[in-house]
Parts: C-alpha cells; sequence; structure tokens
C-alpha cells in the first residue's frame, strides 16, 4: 500500500497560517487549471482542509470531485495537489474547531461549519 504523501512542517504552517489560499481544480479537459478561487482553509492533525461555502453546489468543489488533482496558490507558495472528499465522521468535528479558531471573528463561520458547508469538505494533499 502506497503512503499518502504528506505536507512539510513548514509548508503546512505556512499555508495554514496565511489567508491566501487559492484553488485550482483541473477544467473539464483535464489538462488546464481552473481560475483560482479564493477559499478559507484550515489544519487539523497536520493535514489541510477546505470546504465549500455553497456545500456540494460550490463548482470548485464539483470539479475537484470530477478531476482529483489540482494547484493550489498560498502563502508565496504554489504547489500541484490532490483533492481528496471528506467523509462524515469525527474529523469534521476538528475541521468545525479549526473554522471556528482561525476565522472567529467572521460573521460567515456558522455557515463554514453547517452540515451544508460540511458535505463539501476536501482534504488537499501535496501531489508527488
Amino acid at each position: 500500500m502506497n503512503a499518502k504523501p504528506k505536507w512539510t512542517t513548514e509548508e503546512l504552517g505556512a499555508i495554514s497560517t496565511a489567508d491566501d489560499l487559492k484553488i485550482s481544480p483541473l477544467r473539464d479537459d483535464g489538462k488546464t487549471y481552473g481560475t483560482p478561487t479564493w477559499i478559507w482553509n484550515v489544519a487539523v492533525k497536520g493535514e489541510l482542509y477546505v470546504r465549500g461555502y455553497h456545500g456540494v453546489k460550490s463548482r470548485w468543489y464539483q470539479a475537484a470531485l470530477k478531476h482529483p488533482n489540482g494547484r493550489i496558490h498560498a502563502a508565496g507558495l504554489v504547489k500541484d495537489v490532490i483533492f481528496e472528499p471528506v467523509s462524515p465522521g469525527t474529523i469534521q468535528d476538528l475541521v468545525n474547531k479549526a473554522y471556528q479558531t482561525k476565522y472567529k471573528t467572521n460573521p460567515f463561520v456558522p455557515a463554514m461549519i453547517s452540515e451544508k458547508a460540511q458535505a463539501a469538505t476536501i482534504r488537499i494533499l501535496p501531489a508527488f
């Protein structure tokens, strides 16, 4: 069984503390990166997570499901990545807490920890 790629401590720290992550899933052709979309992100247990504000109807989320490879721009880094949907479970509670901690003063936090947004949770892994 192949091990999943992991972020370095430095990369994850830089990305998760910055508030500038832009996500670019591949377009329908499977080769061209989509327009970078600014999105909130959090780190939980050494992994990077994002959610769709509009839930599973978020266009970037639908694109990430269709083509699990893409690219992110954050903290001065440009990284090729793999998008992995997250099933319901205990990690969702930890992701909720991370959103509440990182974005505590933002009025959009309740929407980002809603069941609708939780249904569109993606783990972002660095591509090998």
